[in-house]
C-alpha cells in the first residue's frame, strides 16, 4: 500500500544518505589530514622553538593559550576588532540566529543570554523558514508566469495560436495552458543560474573589502548562504571599511537575496532526488513484482489473473509515474481487477452459484428435515440463503 511505498522511499533514502556521508568523509579525511598532520608539526616545532628562546616551560605556555582561547570565544582577538554586542553587531548576530547561518564568531556568554536565545531562535527560525516557503512559491508562481509568457508567444509565431487572443484553430492549446505549469528541471535551472550570479557579484564586492581571494569569497558565499556557517570566513567584521554604511547595506541584501535562492533551490533538488528515489525503487519493484507474481499465479489454481499484470511486461518511467497511486499499486498486485477478468476466471463457481440461487428462489429440490426447519436455517432467497441452507446442512449431520 502507500504506507510501505513511503517506508521503502525513507528507507532507501536513508540508506543513500548514509552512503553519502561515508564517501564525503572518506574524500574530506584523504585531502585534510595531511595538511593537518602538517600544521600541528609546525605548530609544534614553533611552540618548543618560543619556549626554548624565551626560557619558558611548556606547562606555562600552554597555561596562557588555554586563556586566550577563552578570551577568543568571548569575542577578543589580537587584532582590532569592531564591538561584537553593540546595536550594529548584535543585529548582525541575530540575522544569523533567525536565518539559520549560525556563523559561531559571536555567541551569548551569559546565562541569560543562553536562555533568551532559546526562545529567540525557537521563533525566529520558524518565522524565518515560513518567509522563505512563502518566498519559494512566489518565486515559482513569477517563473512560471514568465515561462507561460515565452510558451504563448513560441505559439504565436508558430500560428497555434491567434494573435488577438481570440480562440481560433488553437483551442485546445489554449485549454492546454490554462493549468500549464513550468518543468522541475526549468526551475532548478533558472535558480542555479540566480544563485550563481549573486555569488558571482557578491564574490566581487568581498574581494576587494575583505582581502580575500575570489575564489575565498566564493566559498563563504556558499557556505553563508546555503546556512552551513562555518565561522572561518565572516564578513562585515573589521572596525572601518570604506563606505562603512553601503558595505553592510549590500552585505544585508547580497546574504537575503543568497540565503533565499539557495534554499529555493535545495528544496527544488529535494524534488528532484525524490523522483529519482521513486524511479530507483519503481525499477526494482518491477524485476522483483513480475517474478513474485507469475509464481504466484502460477502455484494457486483457479486464481483471478488481472489482465494488465499479464500483458504488460515491461513498464517505462512514464508509466511508473502514473501508477504512483493506490489504486495502479493495487491493480499491479493483484487486488483489484476488472469485472471482465473475475467473470473470466470464475465461470464454474458463478454457474453453481446461479443454480443455487434460482433453486433456493423456486424451492430447494432435496426435501428439508424438520430439525432443520426449526432451526431456521433454510428458506430466504439469495447469498444469504445459501449460507443458511449450508449451516442447515450442518445443523442436520450433526
Amino acid at each position: 500500500g502507500r504506507l510501505n511505498a513511503d517506508n521503502a522511499r525513507f528507507l532507501l533514502l536513508a540508506v543513500l544518505i548514509m552512503l553519502y556521508m561515508l564517501c564525503g568523509a572518506a574524500v574530506f579525511s584523504a585531502i585534510e589530514l595531511p595538511t593537518e598532520r602538517e600544521a600541528k608539526e609546525r605548530w609544534e616545532e614553533r611552540l618548543e622553538n618560543f619556549t626554548r628562546r624565551h626560557n619558558l616551560s611548556r606547562a606555562e605556555l600552554r597555561h596562557f593559550l588555554r586563556e586566550y582561547e577563552e578570551a577568543s570565544v568571548a569575542g577578543i582577538r589580537v587584532d582590532d576588532i569592531r564591538p561584537r554586542w553593540d546595536f550594529t553587531g548584535a543585529f548582525y548576530f541575530v540575522g544569523t540566529v533567525v536565518s539559520t547561518i549560525g556563523f559561531g564568531m559571536t555567541t551569548p556568554a551569559t546565562v541569560g543570554g543562553k536562555v533568551f536565545l532559546i526562545f529567540y531562535g525557537l521563533i525566529g527560525c520558524a518565522g524565518t523558514i515560513l518567509f522563505f516557503n512563502l518566498f519559494l512559491e512566489r518565486l515559482i508562481t513569477v517563473i512560471a508566469y514568465v515561462m507561460k509568457s515565452c510558451h504563448e508567444r513560441q505559439l504565436r509565431r508558430k500560428g497555434v495560436l491567434p494573435h488577438n487572443g481570440r480562440r481560433g484553430s488553437g483551442t485546445s492549446e489554449v485549454d492546454s495552458l490554462a493549468g500549464w505549469k513550468p518543468s522541475v528541471y526549468y526551475v532548478m535551472l533558472i535558480l542555479c543560474v540566480a544563485s550563481l550570479i549573486i555569488s558571482c557579484c557578491a564574490s566581487a564586492m568581498y574581494t576587494p573589502i575583505e582581502g580575500w581571494s575570489y575564489f575565498d569569497s566564493l566559498y563563504f558565499c556558499f557556505v553563508a548562504f546555503s546556512t552551513i556557517g562555518f565561522g572561518d570566513l565572516v564578513s562585515s567584521q573589521n572596525i572601518r571599511y570604506e563606505s562603512q554604511g553601503l558595505y553592510r547595506f549590500g552585505n544585508f541584501v547580497f546574504i537575503l537575496m543568497g540565503v533565499c535562492c539557495i534554499y529555493s533551490l535545495f528544496n527544488v533538488i529535494s524534488i528532484v532526488i525524490k523522483q529519482s528515489i521513486n524511479w530507483i525503487l519503481k525499477k526494482l519493484a518491477c524485476k522483483c513484482c513480475h517474478r513474485c507474481q507469475r509464481r504466484l499465479f502460477h502455484s494457486r489454481r483457479n486464481v483471478v489473473m488481472p489482465g494488465n499484470v499479464r500483458s504488460r511486461r515491461n513498464i517505462s518511467i512514464e508509466t511508473d509515474v502514473v501508477n504512483e497511486s493506490d489504486t495502479d499499486g493495487r491493480r499491479l498486485s493483484g487486488e483489484m481487477i476488472s469485472m471482465k477478468d473475475f467473470l473470466a476466471s470464475n465461470k464454474v463457481s458463478l454457474a453453481i452459484m446461479q443454480k443455487q440461487l434460482s433453486e433456493t428462489a423456486n424451492g430447494y429440490p432435496r426435501q428439508m428435515s424438520s430439525n432443520s426447519k426449526q432451526n431456521g436455517f433454510s428458506g430466504g432467497v439469495g447469498a444469504l440463503a445459501i449460507m443458511n441452507n449450508r449451516l442447515a446442512e450442518t445443523s442436520v449431520d450433526r
